[in-house]
C-alpha cells in the first residue's frame, strides 16, 4: 500500500524550511502532497493559483512531492487523496501549542490520520513566510532562505504594488 502524507498550509510563499520538512519526511512516505489552502483565514500576498505554482517550481527536482489546492478541512483533504498521514513542522514552543491543539481536533475530525512533527534545521527555524515578506519587502536579500522562483515572484510582486 502507498504511504501517502499530505503537509497542508498556506505557503504564502513556500521557503527552505518548508523544503527541509519535506526533505525530511521522505523516507517515512511514498508520497507527499502540498495541499495549498484556498482559504486561510490569513490576508495572502499571493493568490491560491500562485502560491501553489510556486510550490511546483520550488520542488520539481523531488518526484515524490505533487501540489494540490484545496478549499475546506484538511482532515476532508486528506480523506480524498488517501493520505495517512499530515506533515506539521514545529520552530518553537509556540508553534508546539498551536500544533499539539490542531492535531488533536484533527485526531478527533478523522482517527485514521495521524500527524507527524518534523523540526527544520537550525538555520531555519526563526523563518517563517511573514518574515520573508517583510524583509523583501523592505530589499533584504534572503536568498539562502527561499527557492529562487520565489525570490524571483516576490521581487516582481512588491515592485507591482509599487506602481
Amino acid at each position: 500500500m502507498k504511504r501517502i502524507a499530505v503537509y497542508p498550509g498556506t505557503f504564502d510563499p513556500i521557503t527552505n524550511g518548508h523544503i527541509d520538512i519535506l526533505r525530511k519526511a521522505f523516507d517515512m512516505f511514498d508520497e507527499i502532497i502540498i495541499g495549498v489552502a484556498k482559504v486561510t483565514g490569513k490576508k495572502t500576498l499571493f493568490n491560491v493559483s500562485e502560491r501553489a505554482e510556486l510550490c511546483r517550481k520550488a520542488t520539481e527536482d523531488m518526484p515524490k512531492v505533487k501540489v494540490q489546492e484545496f478549499d475546506g478541512l484538511v482532515v476532508e483533504f486528506a480523506k480524498k487523496i488517501g493520505a495517512v498521514a499530515m506533515v506539521r513542522g514545529l520552530r518553537a514552543i509556540s508553534d508546539f501549542e498551536y500544533e499539539l491543539s490542531q492535531a488533536l481536533m484533527n485526531k478527533k475530525l478523522s482517527n485514521k490520520l495521524d500527524t507527524v512533527f518534523f523540526v527544520p534545521d537550525y538555520k531555519y527555524l526563526y523563518l517563517s513566510s511573514t518574515m520573508i515578506r517583510q524583509v523583501v519587502s523592505l530589499g533584504a536579500d534572503v536568498k539562502d532562505l527561499i527557492p529562487d522562483c520565489v525570490e524571483k515572484a516576490l521581487i516582481e510582486k512588491f515592485s507591482e504594488e509599487e506602481k
